[in-house]
């Protein structure tokens, strides 16, 4: 009984040391202070600029985004959407995806749109957003923001323009974002 236990406690320690701490909860508020302040220093009256959230776990960031905008600004000059891309993916004939609602009441067209999401890797999920958001109008130009960029795991060419933090990554390891709303704190692990 006793190896069995050492075992477990073995094997635990192990994947214990395969995690890694990339963003506290106070470094991703830090973050996402500092990516409001960027943004407003290239959008400062916001006439023309719209947030878009990516539907499910990129609206975690978006919300406290715009809430931190809403501090530095009237909150009436922030236009903020969320979008559902699942019928847009490249894969929702492979894989079963839950679809989100979206909740954007206003046209795009000639707007400045920044598109917010939590973690950019292949960017598949982008080039999604960007063919739903053409049912909302033509944008003037599109923006991403994103907390982590895993740059070097590309399979289309896309960029973020206001990047969180980032990293380099092998195609085996997974970036976990957890938000106190959903997981109860704060963090982001790579695993």
């Amino acid at each position: 009984m006793a190896v069995v236990h050492r075992c477990k406690a073995a094997i635990f320690i192990k994947i214990f040391e395969l995690v890694k701490t990339l963003l506290s909860q106070q470094q991703i508020a830090l973050t996402i202070k500092r990516l409001a302040h960027q943004i407003l220093e290239n959008h400062i009256s916001l006439t023309d600029t719209v947030f878009i959230g990516l539907q499910p776990r990129g609206i975690f960031v978006s919300d406290r985004l715009i809430n931190e905008l809403q501090q530095l600004v009237s909150p009436q000059q922030i236009v903020y959407g969320k979008l559902d891309i699942t019928f847009y993916r490249d894969d929702v004939r492979q894989h079963l995806h839950a679809a989100n609602k979206t909740d954007i009441l206003f046209s795009i067209e000639n707007k400045q749109v920044i598109l917010i999401d939590d973690v950019l890797w292949t960017g598949r999920t982008i080039r999604a957003a960007l063919d739903a958001l053409l049912d909302f109008g033509r944008p003037a130009k599109v923006e991403l923001c994103a907390l982590i960029d895993r740059r070097f795991s590309r399979e289309f060419p896309i960029q973020a323009e206001y990047i969180g933090r980032s990293i380099d990554t092998f195609a085996t390891q997974k970036v976990l974002v957890r938000w106190a709303e959903k997981d109860g704190q704060d963090e982001i692990v790579l695993i």
